[in-house]
């Protein structure tokens, strides 16, 4: 049937070519993006997934970062503690040579001035704190005494991002250096508390003191060192977790270039063709106008 009033042609022709200007649109938004979804037409399903991965990227980044700063304190606790080794080993060696016999009483004297000072230089080391979190597990007080309860505590680390990784790393415990029978009974010159070398006996005594402290700090930077290690391999982990989940993402919402390229070039032909045929349809009716005449 010929028909003037619908002509079926001209719009099966535009129907098409707003079909192919839309997939035109939407090729050249992921060619210039480089996103393959740009809006949740695109891909709704895998849109939500991005965003699960998005967000898991993101805990994972800020996961790591929170690791890397608990290595931070544990690398600057290491470091008040080797510092307190040089104090220890320096007392050893007053204290050594406090039992030479041809010292005077006034030499042995000077030795302890020192051994009290570094006394002192332990003290103001204990209450070292990073970021303001103390770094060991006591607080000297004002006496000369540590503090222990509350103080000698660990900290937890969340190694992964949903929160079911954790690694405990400890303050540490330095209350030996307060004992009665070790050093760090901070006393003020003078006094008969901690380390003394002011004679032979005192002094043979200090050096067993001295070698048991330096052997319980041994322990501390070794327990440190391993506490360290394990952080590092977490945070090695999450970087991976992180290249993997980035990576995924990527798959979902990365644009092919070639691929999207391949079909923008498909797609403006069909689009001029259609512009074509749909001009020709438009024109199919005029023929009509022959039959009136």
């Amino acid at each position: 049937m010929i028909s003037l009033n619908t002509n079926t042609a001209s719009m099966a022709a535009a129907y098409n070519l707003s079909n192919t200007n839309v997939n035109l649109q939407r090729s050249l938004n992921r060619l210039s993006s480089g996103s393959r979804i740009n809006s949740s037409i695109d891909d709704a399903g895998g849109l939500a997934v991005s965003m699960k991965l998005s967000a898991s990227i993101r805990r994972t980044e800020a996961t790591q970062a929170n690791v890397n700063n608990a290595l931070s304190y544990l690398q600057t606790q290491d470091g008040v503690l080797k510092s307190a080794d040089k104090v220890l080993s320096r007392m050893a060696e007053l204290a050594q040579m406090a039992t030479d016999v041809t010292k005077s009483s006034n030499d042995k004297a000077l030795y302890q001035t020192e051994v009290d000072s570094l006394k002192k230089q332990l003290s103001s080391m204990i209450t070292e704190e990073f970021n303001g979190i103390s770094l060991f597990g006591g607080t000297a007080t004002t006496n000369g005494s540590i503090a222990t309860g509350t103080d000698a505590a660990t900290l937890t680390v969340v190694t992964s991002h949903d929160g079911n990784q954790e690694i405990d790393i400890a303050k540490a415990n330095l209350t030996f250096l307060s004992s009665t029978n070790g050093i760090g009974a901070i006393s003020s010159p003078g006094t008969s508390g901690g380390i003394q070398v002011g004679t032979q006996a005192d002094a043979t005594a200090a050096i067993d003191l001295i070698d048991t402290a330096i052997q319980n700090l041994a322990t501390l930077r070794a327990s440190n060192g391993s506490e360290q290690v394990r952080l590092t391999f977490a945070a090695d982990m999450l970087s991976v977790n992180k290249t993997n989940l980035e990576a995924a993402n990527g798959r979902i919402m990365d644009v092919d270039i070639a691929a999207e390229s391949a079909n923008l070039a498909r797609l403006n032909i069909l689009q001029q063709a259609g512009t074509a045929m749909l001009a020709q349809a438009n024109q199919s009716n005029q023929s009509l106008l022959r039959l009136l005449v």
